[in-house]
């Protein structure tokens, strides 16, 4: 007849009498046994700290408005200053004579007759016009010099042989202008085959000068595509009649820095 075996507790999965029995003829190095020996001091200790952290998540805003007065205590502290009693008013000194602002003094510039010098031998050169804006002009009259000064004979400055001018007065034109420039270029060009076979289009700047007869001198290739588009461009360029030349002064210069650009389409 089997032994009843009564401990007490026996329904607590957890009792320690259980727990031996259980594992009476089972290995206890496995982790189910210590698992159970410990359940109730892990419980407890489970419970302590969720106890310990709700407390805590309580308590941090009345921690927070304590931080905060604690701070706002700190700036309110200031010094009381006491300032002194400004001395009494004595009514048998007499006040100070008032202040009499002196009229302001009118400056005047000399005016005197012109002369040419050289520029390092000028000694006073004339008034600026921001000197001149706050002056009074003098009512006394200036006697001039008496000697006639003439004009030079030829008021033309004249222009230097070899000079090559950027910007003149009259620049250098092709005969007949731009319309019959374009017309020139679209008749006389010749698309390169090496540029057609590579689909090769663009603009090309050449850069030439025109002399005083109004011939092309000095062409010069700025920017160039490729394809022997460049070649050509050149080409049309040497091609062209001579142009009016450009005039300074109503003098013939030469002009240079002429930049034209040549449009290579493919349709």
């Amino acid at each position: 007849m089997p032994t009843k075996i009564s401990y007490p507790n026996w329904n607590n999965p957890s009792s320690h009498g259980r727990i031996e029995v259980v594992f009476a003829e089972r290995s206890k190095e496995m982790g189910a046994y210590v698992i159970r020996k410990e359940y109730e001091k892990t419980l407890l200790k489970s419970f302590y700290i969720a106890i310990s952290l709700l407390i805590f998540s309580a308590a941090i805003p009345f921690i927070k408005v304590l931080i905060e007065k604690k701070i706002n205590s700190k700036k309110m502290i200031s010094e009381e200053i006491t300032l002194a009693e400004p001395p009494p008013i004595d009514k048998l000194t007499p006040p100070p004579p008032p202040v009499v602002i002196p009229p302001p003094v009118q400056q005047t510039i000399k005016f005197t007759p012109p002369k040419v010098v050289k520029d390092e031998e000028a000694e006073d050169p004339p008034p600026t016009q921001q000197e001149m804006e706050n002056v009074q002009v003098s009512t006394v009259t200036q006697e001039g010099t008496k000697e006639e000064i003439l004009p030079p004979e030829n008021p033309v400055a004249p222009v230097e042989e070899d000079k090559v001018f950027s910007f003149v007065e009259e620049m250098p034109s092709f005969p007949g202008g731009e319309k019959k420039m374009i017309e020139f270029i679209l008749s006389n060009i010749h698309y390169p085959p090496v540029a057609l076979e590579n689909n090769i289009a663009g603009k090309v700047y050449v850069k030439f000068t025109v002399d005083k007869e109004g011939k092309i001198i000095s062409p010069e290739l700025l920017r160039g595509i490729g394809g022997g588009c460049d070649e050509e461009a050149m080409r049309i360029l040497k091609m062209m009649p001579d142009w009016s030349p450009g005039k300074q002064n109503g003098n013939k210069v030469k002009v240079g820095g002429i930049v034209l650009h040549i449009d290579f389409t493919l349709r």
